[in-house]
């Protein structure tokens, strides 16, 4: 049995119309997505620039351990301002 040139034609359209469908899908379920690992990664490393920025400028003495850098990686510039505050009321860290 051979097959027609309109019938391979046809059947390439369609997969085609099928892979442009579900690229669009992904695209539109991805693009929220990668924009909140984009952002959450963004904010880590500001936090932990940050931390080292202040940390080497005003001397406030936070030690850069694992219990300060993993709020700072996790909130980013939020938990960096959370630890300059506990080290400022005199909390030790």
């Amino acid at each position: 049995m051979a097959v027609g040139f309109w019938q391979m034609v046809g059947g390439g359209v369609l997969v085609v119309v099928l892979m442009v469908l579900l690229l669009g899908v992904i695209y539109l379920i991805g693009r929220p997505l990668l924009k909140l690992i984009f952002g959450v990664i963004t904010n880590s490393i500001l936090g932990l620039i940050a931390i080292f920025a202040v940390d080497f400028l005003f001397n406030l003495g936070i030690p850069l351990r694992l219990y300060t850098l993993i709020p700072t990686a996790l909130f980013g510039l939020a938990g960096v301002g959370t630890l300059i505050i506990l080290r400022l009321f005199g909390i030790p860290l």
